[in-house]
C-alpha cells in the first residue's frame, strides 16, 4: 500500500517537472513563431497578405489569431458559408479566385478589414497526433502571376505541418499549466494532511532523508538537535517534529531563541519569577519551562546559552523541576527539548564555550538541514509554494514566474537559504501588477549573481595568460553595459565583428548571467 508520504513526494517531484517543462516553451515564443510565419509567408508565396486561423479548443468557433495588419480585431469565421470553415471542417486544401466578385465571409471581413480579397489560397493545419484540423493558414492575393497554384499549395503543405507541431506544442504548455495548478492545489491538501498547518518542501534527496528522520523520532520521547545555517528552516522541521507526536502535538510549542536574551535576564526567562523578586516584578510569571509542560521546547541558537546559565539549565533537565526566582515553591516539568544551532555545537565544547554534560543531555537524535544551495530541487517548488502563500495574504493574483525569473533562482547562490528565498518572492509579489507573470526586472538578485571564475593558470604560457584575461574583460564590459555588445566593443576599444568573433570563440555567452542577454542596441 503506497503511503500518504510517498504520494505527497511524487506530487512535489511531478509538480515541479511540470514546471520546467511549461518553462521551456513559454507563450511568448509560441506567438513569436506564429508572427513569424505571418510576415514570411506573403513575402515566400508573392502574396499581400496572410492569415492564421485557430479553433478554439473548447468550442466550435473558428478564430482568426494571426494575420498580416491585424490590429486586436476579433474575428470569428463560421464554420458554414466561408472558404476557412469549409477547409477546416472538410480538412481539405482550397484554391479559389475572382473572390472580389463573388459574395461569402470574405466581404465580411473586407468591411471590417477595409481589404479586398481576390484570391485565396487556404490549407488545413492538421494535427500530427489525431486526424483532425487545428486550424488553417490563409495567403491572400497572389501578387505573380496573378493565382495560386498547386505548387504553392504543396509547399504551403510541408511547412504547415511544422506549423501544426508549434501549435500543439502550446496547447500541450497550456495544459501542463491547467495540471500544474491542480497539481498545486493537491501538494496543498496533503500538505495539510501530513503535516498540518506547517507546509515542507522535500523534493530533493538531503530533505527527504530529513523528512524522513523527523517522522520516525517525531512519535518517540527523544531530545533531538537540528543544525544548520541561518534560514534553512530549522523551527519549521522542529515543529514537524512536535506535530509528529500524538501525545504532543495539542500540548505547547514554546520556541526560544537563545541569542537574543540578554544574560541577565536568562534566569527569569526560562525559570519565571516571583511578583516582588526584582525591582519591576509588579506580578508573577510563569517561565518557558513551566509554559512548555506537555508539550516541547525549543531551542534556537543554543549555541550562545551563556555558560552562567547551563550549569542551573542542566539541573532543571536532569530533575524536571526547578523554582522560580524569588520563590520557594517546587515547579515540575515535563516536556521534550528540540535545540538547534547554526554552529558545530561540537566544536564550542572543545572550545569550553559549551558544557560537555549538557551537550549530551541535549543530544540524543542530530538532524543536519543542507543549505538551500546544497538541494537545487527544493528551490522551484519552495518558490512555488511561497508564491501561492504569499498571493493569498496579499489578495493578489500574480500569474507565475517568468523563465528567467526561475532560471535566475535556480543557478543564484542562496546565502540566506530558504528565508532569503521566501523574502524575494515576497517581494516580487508585491511589486508585479494583478494578474502579470513576474519578470526579472523586479527582481533583486541580479547584481548578486555569482559569475563562473577561472583559477589562475599553473603555467607561464603568454597564449593561456591572454585568453583568460580576455574572458575577464569581455565579461566585464558586457556586464556593464547590460549584454549591449556595441557599447562593450566601445569600452574594450575593439571594433564590434571582432568582439563579435572573441563571444564565439571563448563561449562568453554560457558565462553570462541570465539577466544580461546579449544584444546590438
Amino acid at each position: 500500500m503506497t503511503k500518504p508520504g510517498d504520494i505527497h513526494q511524487r506530487l512535489v517531484n511531478l509538480k515541479s517537472l511540470l514546471d520546467r517543462i511549461n518553462r521551456s516553451w513559454a507563450t511568448r515564443d509560441y506567438e513569436d513563431l506564429m508572427l513569424f510565419f505571418v510576415d514570411i509567408f506573403p513575402t515566400l508565396f508573392k502574396a499581400e497578405r496572410c492569415s492564421i486561423f485557430l479553433t478554439d479548443a473548447n468550442s466550435d468557433d473558428i478564430w482568426l489569431q494571426f494575420g498580416t495588419g491585424l490590429k486586436e480585431k476579433e474575428i470569428i469565421a463560421p464554420k458554414n458559408g466561408s472558404i476557412v470553415g469549409k477547409s477546416i471542417t472538410a480538412s481539405q486544401t482550397i484554391i479559389q479566385g475572382r473572390l472580389d466578385q463573388s459574395a461569402g465571409f470574405h466581404q465580411e471581413i473586407a468591411r471590417k478589414t477595409d481589404f479586398i480579397t481576390r484570391n485565396i489560397l487556404s490549407v488545413p493545419i492538421i494535427s500530427i497526433v489525431g486526424n483532425y484540423a487545428l486550424g488553417a493558414v490563409e495567403l491572400l492575393n497572389k501578387q505573380e502571376p496573378f493565382d495560386f497554384d498547386e505548387a504553392d499549395a504543396a509547399l504551403l503543405q510541408r511547412i504547415v505541418k511544422f506549423l501544426a507541431l508549434s501549435i500543439e506544442n502550446n496547447r500541450v504548455s497550456d495544459e501542463i499549466i491547467r495540471i500544474s495548478r491542480g497539481m498545486h492545489d493537491e501538494l496543498t491538501r496533503t500538505n495539510e494532511i501530513l503535516k498540518g498547518k506547517h507546509r515542507f518542501i522535500a523534493a530533493s534527496k538531503p530533505m527527504r532523508q530529513v523528512l524522513d528522520i523527523a517522522s520516525k523520532i517525531g512519535p518517540l520521547p527523544v531530545n533531538v538537535f537540528i543544525t544548520g545555517a541561518s534560514g534553512t528552516g530549522k523551527e519549521v522541521i522542529a515543529r514537524i517534529i512536535h506535530e509528529a507526536a500524538e501525545d504532543r502535538r495539542n500540548r505547547p510549542f514554546v520556541a526560544v531563541n537563545c541569542s537574543s536574551i540578554p544574560e541577565t535576564l536568562m534566569e527569569s526567562e526560562f525559570f519565571g519569577f516571583e511578583k516582588g523578586a526584582f525591582t519591576g516584578a509588579h506580578t508573577s510569571r510563569m517561565g518557558r519551562f513551566e509554559e512548555a509542560s506537555g508539550g516541547t521546547l525549543f531551542l534556537d541558537e543554543i549555541a550562545d546559552m551563556p555558560p552562567s546559565i547551563q550549569p542551573k539549565f542542566l539541573r532543571a533537565i536532569q530533575e524536571n523541576e526547578g523554582t522560580r526566582l524569588g520563590g520557594q515553591k517546587i515547579h515540575h516539568y515535563q516536556f521534550r527539548i528540540i535545540s538547534a544551532s547554526s554552529r558545530d555545537l561540537r566544536e564550542e565544547v572543545a572550545k569550553g564555550r559549551f558544557r560537555e554534560d549538557l551537550f549530551f543531555r541535549l543530544f540524543s537524535v542530530d538532524i543536519t538541514i543542507p543549505p538551500l544551495n546544497k538541494r537545487p530541487d527544493d528551490i522551484v517548488p519552495l518558490a512555488l509554494m511561497f508564491l501561492d502563500e504569499i498571493n493569498a495574504r496579499f489578495h493578489k493574483h500574480v500569474r507565475g514566474f517568468s523563465s528567467e525569473v526561475m532560471e535566475l533562482f535556480e543557478r543564484f547562490d542562496w546565502p540566506g537559504n530558504v528565508r532569503q528565498l521566501q523574502h524575494e518572492v515576497e517581494r516580487l509579489v508585491a511589486l508585479t501588477p494583478d494578474g502579470e507573470t513576474i519578470s526579472i526586472d523586479h527582481c533583486s538578485l541580479r547584481s548578486h549573481t555569482p559569475q563562473p571564475t577561472e583559477s589562475e593558470p599553473d603555467t607561464l604560457s603568454l597564449p593561456e595568460h591572454r585568453r583568460r584575461t580576455e574572458i575577464k574583460l569581455i565579461l566585464k564590459a558586457l556586464q556593464k553595459t547590460k549584454g549591449n555588445k556595441i557599447q562593450a566593443a566601445a569600452l574594450l576599444d575593439v571594433t564590434r565583428q571582432s568582439l563579435h568573433n572573441k563571444i564565439k570563440l571563448y563561449q562568453i555567452e554560457k558565462k553570462l548571467s541570465p539577466s544580461f542577454p546579449l544584444s546590438e542596441e
